[in-house]
């Protein structure tokens, strides 16, 4: 099989939305086409959209506003025309990485362009499904909904392990394989300089530990646990900074919590930061990654932290606490703040362990996006043998059907439409042709014409030549007989 693969990646968010899995899907898009083979990636529309800046195509489908409810622009997935422009692509695969709308477009394309659907399960949807929708029947139905996607895919992704018990514990009932998200942090450190640029205007005493924390401002995040924390570290003496790097629906509340508290003099809000550099060198300033989040199910965060040696904070047995060991490259929590507040005032200035822990974090978390793709996308080629040779269960359910004669019925709205435009444009060819032999001959009488005139014009000349040549003789005769 040929290896140079042309890859679709489908996502429910993607610039100018940002968020984990948008990042994601930008490096999976990037670095498979610019290295490996080529990617597009379908996304719904945004009236603010600038796609010329990106190296791979971005297909836009049709989308409603629904960004009050879920933060977000919801895709309308049963586009004809989209349907039409991704299936002319000649995709060998189809990635999806949201089980919404997302996944519909995907199973719709997969029954049009019959190709394999692959699914990543990035975040813990029962939480946003709560958040977003009021009442058990809704709930339940959009859970339904969304486990019925993931398990129409031939082949089911989680980035962790802890990913894809949540994806079981909603009830899907199949398998996944861990494929682990990377990030687009070099390892190493950015410059003194940059880190003295970018930190300047936030109060960071020397010698004073620096606690950090990247991502969405949102109290699932375990903000509130930092907070509380903080606040018990500062009454027992102990001096701090925290900086809170990020954007969200609860930002506003965190921070006039954080005024309640009357943490204004030790804890500082910034906006999120597009700079990636910018980003780093946030944390290599700080000294302890502060992440005590059971939400995330990966927690890119921490692998960004790593590859700048900085240790994180974990609650024990999350997600984001897989793949590392307590005291060797993180350090573990309980999911309360008292325990926080603990471990902050036993190693909270113990720079040297926190160095020592940093530097394992960097040697043993970090996963680079390259690495992580590549691994994805030989992946990739395993469940297009699989595909092709019918080793996938049969997909008989009702919603199957659905999508198979959804994807008939735009095949056939396609091949009507490719029909009447071969006729119109066969038609557009006749009249082109007729108005060719109009204009020819219209051409041809034109030049007769100038002939005859032409003509007419000599025989004009000749016979006013022969009247003055017999008027003269007349003349010549006339004078003979004076």
């Amino acid at each position: 099989m040929d290896n140079d693969l042309n890859v679709c990646l489908i996502n429910d968010s993607f610039p100018p939305l940002i968020d984990g899995v948008s990042n994601a899907v930008m490096n999976y898009a990037h670095i498979i086409n610019s290295e490996l083979g080529k990617a597009a990636v379908a996304t719904p529309y945004y009236p603010d959209s600038d796609d010329s800046r990106f190296d791979f195509p971005v297909i836009r489908f049709p989308s409603i506003n629904t960004t009050p409810l879920v933060g977000y622009r919801a895709g309308v997935p049963f586009s004809a025309d989209t349907i039409a422009q991704l299936t002319n692509m000649d995709f060998d695969i189809i990635h999806s990485h949201c089980p919404i709308a997302s996944s519909m477009l995907g199973r719709v394309l997969r029954d049009a362009a019959d190709v394999p659907l692959v699914f990543t399960y990035h975040t813990k949807f029962d939480i946003d499904i709560q958040r977003s929708l009021r009442g058990r029947i809704l709930q339940e139905g959009a859970t339904k909904m969304l486990v019925d996607n993931v398990a129409a895919s031939d082949e089911v992704w989680a980035v962790s392990e802890g990913a894809g018990k949540n994806l079981q514990s909603l009830g899907y009932e199949g398998d996944f394989i861990v494929m682990h998200n990377g990030v687009d942090f070099p390892k190493g450190r950015v410059d003194d300089a940059l880190i003295k640029e970018v930190t300047e205007d936030v109060d960071l005493p020397e010698g004073v530990p620096l606690y950090l924390f990247v991502g969405r401002m949102m109290w699932y995040k375990g903000i509130r646990i930092i907070l509380d924390a903080l606040n018990m570290l500062k009454a027992s003496g102990r001096d701090f900074r925290m900086v809170f790097i990020g954007g969200g629906g609860d930002k506003n509340e965190i921070m006039l919590y954080s005024d309640s508290l009357k943490l204004g003099d030790k804890v500082f809000f910034q906006d999120p930061i597009g700079d990636r550099n910018a980003l780093r060198a946030w944390y290599c300033r700080a000294d302890l990654f502060l992440f005590p989040s059971t939400f995330d199910t990966n927690g890119l965060v921490v692998r960004e932290a790593a590859a700048c040696a900085l240790p994180s904070v974990l609650v024990k047995g999350s997600c984001a606490s897989e793949d590392t060991a307590d005291l060797r490259n993180a350090f573990w929590i309980d999911e309360n703040a008292k325990s926080l507040c603990a471990f902050l005032l036993r190693f909270g200035d113990d720079f040297d362990v926190m160095e020592r822990v940093g530097r394992n974090a960097q040697n043993e978390l970090y996963l680079s996006w390259e690495d992580s793709v590549k691994t994805a996308y030989d992946r990739y080629q395993v469940v297009i043998d699989n595909y092709r040779s019918g080793g996938y269960k049969k997909r008989d359910r009702i919603s199957d059907q659905f999508f198979m004669a959804s994807a008939g019925a735009i095949n056939n709205l396609l091949e009507i439409e490719n029909t009447r435009a071969r006729v119109i444009d066969q038609a557009k060819a006749n009249i082109k042709e007729i108005q060719a032999s109009i204009a020819g001959f219209e051409g041809t009488i034109a030049k007769s014409f100038e002939k005859i005139k032409y003509i007419n014009s000599q025989l004009g000349s000749e016979m006013k030549e022969k009247y003055r040549e017999n008027r003269e003789a007349i003349l010549k005769e006339i004078d003979r007989y004076k």
